[in-house]
């Protein structure tokens, strides 16, 4: 019998009734079958009563209990529940939508199943790939089900496929396909190896720290003194000198050795009466904990003991001997004087597999940091362990994510120099995080920082996700340009690309283990259609978990603020959103739809919403799939925002395709301001990178190419500079809660970009930006306008107030008025004609300010208004439907905003 409770025989029995507090709890505690399996944490709750308890006679907790919070109306789950706010009857989409959810909890279900809550299927990073163990190891975990063999090569091993492989056995390949590598560390010459194998050493926190001195011995001499009564504890000796003992009682000094030599031996209640007279008669005067067992022959449970109350109690109020342990750890510099790192900081390694067909060479699909081969063939990946004091350290918190309007500047790391090459994280971090604060956003979002081999593809042919681009700089670059964004109040975004991937076979994923099933689907469904890219298979647990730790990995490693999910037609559909959609809900629930695509995008907005309240997750689909920021319990798919491509794409057609006077400002406004419903929560912007980019041309180069024969060359620069400024200003002042910015338009960059590829003999004559404009004629013009239509909001809060009221819309004279709140925005599309005195009805009586001139001088406008008409009194006149009016001045071309200031009551 254990001997560490001190229990009487005299003792009442006492029930011991275990019970999950909560399922699948975690706590610090963990035990695993292999080390190929995810850490499972459990937290038990005992209750000790004097009475055994029945299930009829527990207390179920009251309401209000602290720490579990009531269900509210929105946690209610309704797979339809969005249908009715957005006014959709379709029955055959509704039952789509409540199958979709069925198969959501089966997929919830087996997720579970394997990793216990999503907080731990979306923490494979914790455990795939190479960490730094505390037992003087490095240990690498790899998944690869179509393999027969793993090792690892590199610089630490002389790239040799023998010397470092996956042990024989289920602790090296167990049968979910992941292989476990150890990297012992070397022993250093003249050094002896731990007393102990299971020595830890303090490597991060007070890495030179820990190391004591103090030996296990003295350590657990001091625990035996310090934690330990008398008679509560044994050594190991100890205890298995009193098993010899009690096997001498029994069978005497030479008892049997063999099955054949024991005799049959006597009842146990015999037994026990011999041992209880022997008892009384070898008494020392010394009270011995006294443990008795009685068979009444009822049905007992293996917890329930006769025992001393008193003594159970005092040892579980004991707190586990931690502390001692902790003070034997040594720190990081004991570690270095004793041992070699098995594979040190900067190391190129691969893994290498044995399949059915040949030797493989693969960079790991979990590798943090990738380099290109120095010779130009297959890239490595490239241990990142910087020493501790060289770590990067964190200087700022997250900024808030803002309760009014989100101004995002999009950006690519790579052509914001303005030279003709490939900028760095450090450039970027020196020359534009001050522009963008200066301009007035609030928000960058970075595309193509996922390290990617083919430059020409802007980043979206992704080969290693959890890897930072190398050729922008190495992983602390990156921390540390999200740092300082933070410093100065700009929250960071990333373009995630989970709806594909590379089919690069030496970097990427494609073919990784030799099969085509791993982490892809196989044959045409598992390649996208007109990219040349593969789709992921997001039906598989192991698929969701790479994807699902990929997006928690960007947050606690880096501390990136949100998300926007690129191109998610191409993995919501088989087509891969290349098919005509009329606007028929039965395109959203046919046999094109991918339902597994849909449950992995619902499963990642609640995991990143569930572990990361304030993260920012915002969707670019084309086809503007119903329910995309419903949340999941309602049917939706949970995103924050999502992304009308319909704007730009209808100014591209207008600068393209209509002459200026031909513009219908009513079929503008119709666009732009669409019923509040389906405007909610979207992202509007006039052109981001996709206009520009590889073959497309940027707004300001379609408009300062002078293709009209009856202008000259100053006339067509007033042209691009004034329709710029009022395309701007009324997308914007429309604009439901955030808009965006692509580097460069905010001063009418003139060139559009290119990145290098055989088409233009790789050249990076394109793949720039040319700053130096920002003080140059036209361009400081729009630029400050732009700083001021920012400022505007962040003094005005335009994008927060209630929807677009427009109450002028005027083919005829191209002008177009509307309010939000207590500004009036007015408008003059007409690209010759001015008014002097042109009547907009006004809803409130009282007094205007002009907050905002597009035809100022500084803005590169004409100033036809003069200083004193910036003030305006509403007249008793009726316009427009309202008792009241404003008489104002339009030049051609141009847009005022007003704010009232003075309400008159009348």
């Amino acid at each position: 019998m254990p001997q560490c409770l001190n229990l009487s025989s005299t003792a009442t029995p006492l029930s011991f009734n275990c019970s999950l507090s909560q399922p699948w709890r975690r706590t610090g505690v963990s035990f695993s079958t292999s080390p190929t399996h995810l850490k499972r944490r459990w937290k038990w709750r005992c209750t000790c009563s004097a009475e055994e308890q029945s299930p009829k006679t527990r207390s179920k907790s009251p309401r209000g209990t602290p720490g579990r919070r009531e269900k509210t109306e929105s946690d209610k789950v309704d797979p339809v529940g969005f249908l009715s706010k957005m006014g959709i009857t379709d029955r055959t989409f509704a039952q789509y939508l409540r199958e979709r959810h069925k198969a959501y909890k089966d997929r919830r279900f087996e997720l579970y199943s394997r990793f216990i809550d999503l907080k731990e299927a979306s923490a494979g990073y914790e455990l795939m790939g190479m960490h730094r163990h505390r037992q003087h190891r490095v240990d690498y975990m790899e998944w690869a089900p179509g393999a027969r063999y793993c090792s690892l090569i590199g610089d630490f091993n002389q790239w040799s496929p023998t010397a470092t492989s996956a042990r024989e056995g289920h602790f090296g390949h167990d049968d979910f396909g992941y292989w476990f590598i150890i990297l012992e560390d070397i022993l250093r010459e003249g050094q002896e190896p731990d007393e102990y194998y299971f020595q830890e050493y303090n490597y991060i926190d007070d890495y030179d720290k820990g190391d004591s001195g103090i030996t296990l011995d003295e350590i657990l001499k001091k625990s035996h003194d310090e934690y330990w009564e008398p008679g509560e504890v044994w050594t190991r000796e100890a205890r298995l000198e009193m098993v010899a003992k009690l096997y001498e009682q029994f069978f005497g000094p030479n008892g049997p050795e063999t099955e054949e030599e024991l005799e049959e031996i006597k009842p146990a209640e015999e037994r026990y009466k011999e041992w209880k007279e022997k008892q009384k008669g070898e008494s020392d005067g010394q009270k011995k904990p006294n443990y008795e067992v009685i068979d009444k022959g009822g049905k007992l449970d293996i917890l329930q003991i006769v025992g001393d109350p008193v003594s159970a109690e005092k040892f579980k109020m004991k707190k586990p001997p931690i502390a001692y342990w902790v003070e034997l750890r040594k720190g990081r510099k004991a570690w270095l004087e004793k041992y070699l790192p098995g594979i040190s900081h900067g190391d190129r390694y691969r893994v290498y597999f044995n399949t059915p067909d040949g030797a493989l060479e693969r960079v790991p699909a979990w590798a943090t940091y990738v380099l290109p081969d120095p010779e130009g063939q297959q890239s490595c990946a490239v241990h990142w362990e910087p020493p501790p004091e060289e770590m990067y350290r964190w200087r700022h918190t997250r900024p808030k994510v803002p309760k009014s309007s989100l101004r995002i500047y999009e950006c690519h790391v790579g052509v914001s120099g303005s030279e003709p090459r490939v900028t760095s994280f450090n450039e970027f971090i020196s020359k534009v995080l001050l522009h963008v604060k200066d301009a007035g956003y609030n928000a960058i979002q970075l595309i193509g920082v996922v390290e990617h081999k083919d430059y020409s593809s802007v980043g979206y042919k992704v080969t290693n996700y959890f890897a930072v681009s190398s050729r922008f700089g190495t992983p602390d670059d990156f921390k540390r340009l999200v740092d300082e964004a933070h410093g100065l109040g700009i929250l960071v975004f990333m373009d995630i690309v989970h709806s594909y991937a590379s089919a690069d076979e030496l970097v990427g994923l494609s073919l990784f283990d030799g099969s085509n099933d791993c982490y892809f689907h196989t044959g045409k469904r598992g390649h996208h259609k007109h990219w040349g890219t593969r789709i992921f298979k997001h039906g598989d647990l192991d698929v969701l978990q790479f994807l699902l730790s990929n997006l928690k990995w960007w947050v606690t490693e880096y501390m990136v603020d949100g998300f926007r999910f690129h191109s998610l037609a191409s993995m919501m559909y088989t087509h891969n959103g290349f098919s005509t959609f009329t606007g028929s809900l039965e395109e959203y629930c046919n046999q094109y739809v991918d339902k597994d695509a849909l449950i992995y995008l619902i499963l990642a907005n609640e995991m990143l919403h569930e572990l990361h309240p304030d993260i920012v997750t915002i969707a670019e689909d084309a086809t503007y799939y119903p329910g995309l920021c419903e949340s999941t319990t309602k049917g939706g798919l949970g995103f924050d925002y999502w992304v009308n491509l319909a704007i730009p794409d209808m100014w591209l057609w207008h600068l393209e395709n209509a002459p200026d006077k031909e513009w219908s400002v009513t079929k503008i406004m119709s666009l732009l301001v669409n019923n509040q419903t389906s405007r909610s929560n979207s992202i509007s912007y006039v052109e981001n990178h996709a206009q520009s980019i590889s073959g497309g041309k940027s707004f300001a180069e379609i408009l300062l190419n002078n293709s009209r024969g009856d202008l000259n060359p100053s006339d067509n620069s007033f042209r691009a500079t004034s329709l710029l400024k009022i395309i701007k200003l009324i997308t914007f002042t429309t604009s439901c809660c955030a808009y965006l910015n692509f580097m460069g338009n905010e001063f009418a960059h003139p060139k559009r970009v290119e990145f290098p590829m055989s088409s233009n003999k790789h050249s990076f004559a394109l793949a720039c930006r040319q700053w130096e404009l920002l003080n140059e004629g036209l361009h400081k013009c729009i630029f400050n306008f732009e700083k001021d239509l920012m400022r505007m909001d962040a003094n005005e809060k335009i994008l927060a107030r209630t929807a677009p009221n427009v109450h002028h819309c005027n083919d005829l004279t191209m002008v177009v008025a509307y309010t939000r709140g207590p500004l009036v925005f007015i408008f003059n599309f007409h690209p010759e004609d001015s008014h002097d005195s042109y009547c907009i009805g006004a809803e409130e009586a009282g007094e205007y300010q002009l907050i905002l001139n597009s035809d100022e001088i500084r803005y590169g406008g004409h100033g036809k208004i003069g200083s004193d008409k910036y003030t305006q009194r509403t007249r008793d006149k009726r316009a427009d439907g309202y008792r009241h009016s404003l008489e104002v001045t339009l030049p051609s071309r141009s847009a005022q905003v007003y704010k009232l200031v003075r309400i008159l009551r009348v």
